[in-house]
């Protein structure tokens, strides 16, 4: 990382969480109310429990659904060294507790028996009203299965995500291993920096490995090369807002709404939102209208004019770029 002052790049050092005296409990926090450190908006996450308990007493860090009705199991460790020092291999107690979640049965058994204490224990962050954690439970996780189209899957795979800020080489060994056998496993490196007394935090993710076919050209104009763009194109990669306001396909002041939902919000022109006199990101407007620990922006974001979402839009301007650049050649 490089600090730019007076056009002149100074390089700044990367700091650790030791130095920071920052326990793996303050990471726990951190990543708790900020999944989307670990993801983006092209996906929703809901956390429904952290520091959950298994019949063998062991305890998993941080435990979420996402948008495809997987269990999401996220275990931290503070730095490499924690993770030498670990008597059992830190990808293994991660296996162990991702089969655990393999028992869940339905929705109201993962309620039961992790959502509703979680609700319990963060009462303050939900608005309980008359329902018990459990009521709460039930229809939070049932409405965001529901409108994610993740009824029928809930459950039936275990993602694990591995979080740390430096990882051996045996532990990413193993974990490449259990990815080419079918194993969802992800490493993510998490590295803090002090500037003028502030803490950054880079997110960055190891394993699974990208290839080519992760990345999108974004082909505006013709080129001589006459690049083609692939039709599998990759969530993680496609284009923000930022561009598609450029491309003109949405423009300042259009209206945007939160799907299922009659919030709404006006566009501005650097892709944020406007709400009730505030500015906001298209995210954190969204966290704030489904209650969700990260949401699918793009999904969820809907064009009133039109009716279509945001991704349906992108998806169909690009598709036609798709289509002209092949014509073309």
């Amino acid at each position: 990382m490089y600090n730019i002052k007076n056009k002149k790049a100074t390089k700044v050092d990367a700091v650790t969480f030791a130095e920071l005296k920052m326990a793996e409990s303050d990471m726990e926090e951190l990543l708790r109310n900020s999944i989307e450190m670990l993801c983006d908006d092209e996906e929703s996450m809901l956390i429904v429990g952290r520091q959950v308990k298994n019949e063998s007493l062991g305890r998993s860090d941080l435990t979420a659904v996402d948008n495809n009705g997987n269990i999401v199991l996220i275990e931290i460790k503070r730095d490499r060294k924690d993770i030498e020092n670990r008597k059992e291999a830190f990808e293994f107690q991660a296996i162990r507790y991702a089969a655990s979640y393999a028992t869940i049965a339905d929705t109201d058994d993962l309620v039961k028996k992790v959502y509703a204490p979680y609700i319990e224990k963060h009462k303050g962050e939900f608005e309980l009203g008359e329902l018990t954690s459990y009521e709460l439970g039930l229809r939070k996780l049932n409405e965001f299965l529901k409108v994610n189209g993740a009824e029928a899957s809930f459950n039936k795979k275990q993602k694990i995500i591995l979080v740390a800020s430096g990882y051996d080489d045996q532990t990413l060994s193993a974990v490449a291993w259990l990815n080419s056998n079918g194993v969802d496993m992800s490493c993510y490196k998490l590295t803090p920096y002090t500037i003028n007394h502030e803490l950054l935090i880079t997110a960055e993710k190891l394993l699974p490995l990208a290839n080519y076919d992760d990345y999108y050209v974004n082909l505006i104009e013709r080129t001589p090369s006459r690049i083609k763009l692939t039709k599998d194109i990759k969530r993680r990669s496609l284009p923000k807002i930022d561009e598609m306001l450029q491309w003109g396909v949405v423009k300042e002041g259009d209206i945007i709404v939160a799907k299922g939902r009659d919030d709404e919000a006006t566009l501005l022109n650097n892709g944020n939102v406007r709400v009730d006199g505030k500015e906001k990101s298209l995210l954190a407007w969204l966290k704030e209208v489904f209650g969700w620990s990260n949401i699918a922006t793009y999904d969820f974001s809907v064009l009133k004019e039109s009716g279509k979402t945001l991704y349906q839009i992108r998806e169909e301007y690009m598709n036609k770029q798709t289509s002209e650049s092949g014509e073309d050649t």
